[in-house]
């Protein structure tokens, strides 16, 4: 392990001298990045099993400011864009949206950008973005397959968590809602499981937390987070959390939403070791959120209203 950091540290000051000279080291430097791709799938694995989430979240804002060099050197590395969206988007999520949701927003904003960089190398989905013609964007969509499921899947996660922040300041935000729904079926006819059921987990928070005048789907709801926790095994704890912050909020239910943030809180460490640091780092929101459970709901007879 010391090996491989060692050689990626030495790569980085390689590749970042690189950028400054110009010149005939380019191509150089873009050779490195891409073959740096085994590298950073065994620290991937490192980080995503590590349980101090201390660590990780310290480390984090250095990575995406790398991931943001290095894509500069590789504009069309799918690896790259990929990584750089779903690690934008647990950032901001984990770490940034409970304390700061305008810069939550923009930093879904941009692990939604860089999913779509990864989506529009395909040029047919490309000109499809650009239109209004829904029908032309979902035919679009078919031309996109399951070697691509990564980037589907956290456009739509990054761009619906970016509508749920963003709709109330900016209404047309919501003009993008047939896109991304349109996304999230794409994944579900590709590969519903991918993620451990993430577009379920998706859909049932939206499902419950989009704005009224589209209609929240409780019951829908419900069976989407059911979806999720079968085929997780109930084991990725970020649906457990999901399913109480958004399901039991909304439909009021009080002692469901403490009896889950119990379970999480109180869920093994080696529950699913490949995830040890999501799961370790949503133990800690669970925390946090129950501490805040009078905030939504009704204390002594009166609402204290929604907290979205």
């Amino acid at each position: 392990m010391f090996i491989q950091l060692k050689s990626f540290i030495l790569a980085t000051a390689f590749i970042f001298l690189t950028l400054f000279t110009g010149g005939c080291a380019s191509s150089i430097t873009r050779m490195t990045v891409d073959g740096m791709k085994p590298l950073m799938e065994k620290m991937r694995v490192a980080s995503t099993s590590n349980q101090d989430v201390e660590i990780v979240r310290d480390a984090m804002p250095a990575f995406l400011v790398q991931m943001d060099g290095f894509i500069e050197v590789s504009p069309e590395n799918r690896f790259l864009l990929a990584n750089a969206a779903e690690s934008y988007m647990g950032y901001a999520f984990l770490f940034v949206e409970d304390t700061d949701r305008d810069r939550a927003k923009a930093l879904y904003y941009k692990s939604r950008e860089y999913a779509l960089r990864n989506l529009k190398l395909n040029k047919i989905f490309a000109q499809a973005l650009e239109q209004d013609d829904i029908e032309v964007f979902k035919q679009a969509l078919k031309t996109i397959h399951k070697r691509d499921i990564a980037p589907l899947y956290f456009a739509a996660n990054a761009w619906l968590q970016w509508i749920r922040l963003d709709h109330a300041e900016n209404p047309n935000a919501l003009n993008d809602l047939p896109k991304v729904e349109a996304i999230t079926d794409r994944v579900l006819e590709l590969d519903d499981t991918f993620y451990y059921g993430g577009i379920h987990a998706v859909l049932g928070a939206w499902y419950v937390s989009r704005p009224q005048m589209f209609g929240g789907q409780p019951d829908l709801a419900k069976f989407q987070f059911e979806e999720a926790f079968e085929i997780s095994e109930s084991k990725f704890l970020l649906w457990q959390y999901l399913y109480a912050r958004y399901y039991a909020v909304e439909i009021k239910d009080r002692k469901l939403f403490v009896d889950t943030l119990n379970q999480v809180i109180s869920a093994p460490d080696d529950l699913l070791p490949q995830e040890a640091f999501v799961n370790a780092a949503v133990k800690l929101k669970a925390g946090e959120l129950l501490k805040r459970a009078d905030d939504y709901f009704v204390i002594a007879g009166q609402a204290t209203g929604s907290v979205k």
